[in-house]
C-alpha cells in the first residue's frame, strides 16, 4: 500500500484512541497490530475478536499493542470487546469510514460479500463455530484489513480480498518482532 508518507503522519496524529494517545504516539513506543473491522453483527467481524482474545497474550508478549478500529461509538465497542475478552482494549472510533478510506480499504462487492466461499465460511464460522450474527452496527460493505504500523510508519499489511478472509494475527504481529531482533 502507498501512502503518501506526509500524509500517513498527518493521518496518524488525527487517530486519537479511546485512552488518549493519538496512534502515532502509540506506533513510536512499540508496533501496533492495527485491526479495522467489520460491523459488530458480522459472524466474521465476531470470529476475528475471538482469534483475537485467543493470540492476545502472544501478540503482546512480543511486544505489539493491538489497536482496533470501529464503526460505532466507543461505549458500544467497549461491549462487544469485553463479550468476547477483551476487556480494556485500545480503539478508534470511525463512523463515518474515514480511516478505513484513508488505509485503502474499499467497499466490498457482492463476491467479496456474499460469493460462495464467503455463505461456506459464513456457515462454519456463524454457525459451527458459534460466532452468529447481529444487528448491522456500521457499514455493512466495508471490508476490514490489518496494519503493522512501527515508528509512523506501515510495516506491513493484511487487506481481506473477501469478508471471510481469516488472517494469521500472530504472524502478522511477528514481523516486526523479527525486525527488531535482527
Amino acid at each position: 500500500m502507498a501512502v503518501e508518507k506526509a500524509f500517513l503522519q498527518e493521518l496518524l496524529d488525527e487517530m486519537a484512541t479511546n485512552t488518549g494517545p493519538t496512534l502515532r504516539q502509540l506506533s513510536e513506543q512499540q508496533p501496533v497490530l492495527l485491526v479495522f473491522l467489520r460491523h459488530f453483527g458480522c459472524t466474521f467481524c465476531r470470529e476475528a475478536l475471538a482469534d483475537i482474545a485467543g493470540k492476545r497474550e502472544e501478540i503482546e508478549k512480543l511486544g505489539t499493542k493491538i489497536v482496533f478500529v470501529h464503526m460505532t461509538e466507543n461505549d458500544i465497542a467497549e461491549r462487544y470487546f469485553s463479550r468476547f475478552g477483551l476487556d480494556g482494549a485500545v480503539h478508534i472510533s470511525d463512523p463515518a469510514c474515514r480511516y478505513y478510506q484513508a488505509f485503502g480499504l474499499v467497499k466490498g462487492n457482492l463476491t467479496q460479500l456474499f460469493g460462495l466461499h464467503t455463505w461456506i465460511r459464513g456457515f462454519s464460522a456463524g454457525v459451527l463455530d458459534g460466532h452468529g450474527i447481529g444487528p448491522q452496527l456500521g457499514d455493512g460493505f466495508q471490508m476490514p484489513g490489518l496494519f503493522v504500523i512501527q515508528d509512523g510508519l506501515i510495516k506491513s499489511s493484511f487487506i481481506h480480498k473477501l469478508a471471510s478472509d481469516r488472517p494469521d494475527y500472530l504472524e502478522l504481529a511477528r514481523c516486526c518482532a523479527i525486525e527488531e531482533e535482527l
